[in-house]
């Protein structure tokens, strides 16, 4: 089993620090994402899509998206559980999860990728035929990133952490969206009091240093 891994990217990111939480070793090689090593053929043929994390199973089989790589773990390694305690939390961490990669890391990714020089004819992530930049996707984008930091704020105000009375893969998504958005310049969420408590309370786990 090896995992392929990203110095920078979010979505490799969510990998490590969950893999930290549980306390799990993984065999890994970083990909460098800035000199294009993803989208050549040495990785081309183990991941068509040409994104990063991928997750290579003994026998073959490649899983290719983070949360999904996580979900692997959480079946073998079900202690602490990350992904909901009961049937409620589940249900409140996968409808977070989806909530945070609609509204907050997609809008994040939007804004970056159509509104960065970098990525002329290269607007989506992957393997794709040139697509270009529409400058209004980025200007949405960046109004979504604010608009889902806003309701963000109103739910901390009443609850610890974003999904239930317990840390899970909510708060993980959720940090690591709000850090690459922050990162990419985008409106800083932590100038509202309960994202700024929830914010700091988890870039205090070791974990997050992953």
């Amino acid at each position: 089993m090896k995992l392929f891994d990203a110095a920078w990217a979010p979505s490799p990111r969510r990998v490590r620090v969950y893999l930290r939480e549980k306390g799990l070793d993984i065999d890994r090689t970083v990909v460098d994402l800035r000199s294009g090593e993803h989208l050549q053929s040495d990785y081309l043929k183990i991941n068509p899509r040409g994104q990063i994390p991928a997750l290579l199973l003994d026998d073959g089989a490649v899983i290719d998206d983070s949360v999904a790589i996580c979900r692997y773990f959480e079946w073998q390694h079900p202690d602490p559980p990350l992904f909901g305690r009961d049937a409620r939390e589940a249900g409140l961490v996968e409808a977070w999860l989806r909530r945070i990669e609609g509204d907050c890391y997609a809008a994040a990714v939007s804004a970056f990728r159509n509104g960065n020089k970098a990525f002329v004819d290269r607007a989506l992530p992957g393997e794709w035929p040139p697509i270009a930049q529409i400058s209004a996707l980025a200007d949405r984008g960046r109004l979504m990133w604010t608009a889902f930091a806003d309701i963000l704020e109103r739910h901390l105000q009443g609850h610890p952490y974003v999904a239930g009375d317990g840390f899970s893969f909510a708060d993980i998504a959720a940090i690591v969206a709000i850090d690459f958005g922050i990162a990419i310049k985008l409106a800083d969420p932590r100038d509202r009091p309960a994202i700024a408590r929830w914010h700091g309370e988890l870039s205090a786990r070791p974990s997050m240093s992953a």
